[in-house]
């Protein structure tokens, strides 16, 4: 097979109707339905099933048994014509569903760019997720969930319908979300979730340096491990820190919310720690 010539398995179906740019690969077994657009470069493994109003992007990877674009799960779902968009450079392993958005919640299910997306991984109808997200094995969004940038959804944890996770923060394993998750924030567990403060091993590895992560601890104090209410935390720390974008990124979050944060705190971690 040439760079730029499309591949397409003799035991996969893939309906005339549908878009595949050059250099894209179908295997054994696939469906592809006829509103489907696979940009250049994207493999499919074998026996994946793709079907609905869905854009792939380029260079993304999708390894065995997986559906995308399928209707949603939402009993008030009546055959609209909704979507998925998925960007570039995205790797789903095997046995994902992603479900197309619904009329009420926008129509569209929407994933960005270099994202890995582990066994097992749901993302359900309007969901929307940023780039470079981690979902490790069996992590599951409920519907209208938002995932910003840099963000990590540990193994079999589920996040409540229209709840948000934000930049760089991490889930720990097995927790249930039922409040948004606020930026370069660590949190885990079930009922409740806890907050153990800053993601610093994440941030680590994302190139922040000490004194940025100090910045973000000395936040983190003022907002869970004071005694003051979340309008008086932000207001010292308005008037104690420059507003330096990861900060402003914190309080914009915060004030957004419809759903409140996720706030308390893991008692048996000493605030020096976080």
């Amino acid at each position: 097979m040439k760079k730029n010539e499309v591949f397409i398995d003799e035991r996969a179906f893939v309906h005339p109707d549908a878009e595949l740019d050059s250099g894209v690969e179908i295997g054994p077994f696939c469906v592809i339905d006829k509103n489907v657009k696979i940009g250049k470069g994207s493999r499919l493994s074998a026996n994946i099933f793709i079907t609905g109003n869905t854009e792939i992007g380029e260079n993304c990877y999708f390894a065995p048994f997986s559906s995308i674009g399928a209707e949603p799960q939402d009993l008030t779902y009546r055959g609209e014509e909704t979507k998925v968009k998925i960007g570039n450079n995205n790797i789903f392993r095997e046995f994902i569903t992603v479900h197309r958005g619904t009329v009420k919640g926008g129509g569209i299910t929407s994933i960005g760019n270099n994202n890995y997306f582990m066994a097992y991984t749901h993302i359900a109808h309007d969901c929307k997720v940023g780039n470079e997200t981690i979902f490790i094995n069996g992590a599951t969004l409920g519907g209208h969930v938002k995932v910003d940038d840099f963000a990590t959804i540990g193994a079999f944890s589920g996040v409540h319908q229209f709840c948000r996770v934000g930049k760089y923060a991490f889930i720990g394993g097995y927790s249930i979300i039922t409040q948004d998750v606020i930026p370069f924030a660590r949190v885990a567990g079930g009922r409740p979730p806890l907050i153990f403060g800053v993601n610093v091993i994440g941030l680590r590895r994302k190139g922040f340096s000490n004194e940025k992560i100090k910045i973000l601890k000395d936040v983190f104090k003022i907002i869970f491990w004071s005694d003051m209410n979340t309008s008086q935390a932000i207001e010292k720390i308005q008037k104690e820190f420059d507003p330096v974008p990861e900060i402003e990124e914190i309080i914009n979050f915060i004030k957004s919310s419809k759903r409140g944060i996720i706030k308390k705190r893991a008692e048996a971690w000493d605030v020096e720690l976080v």
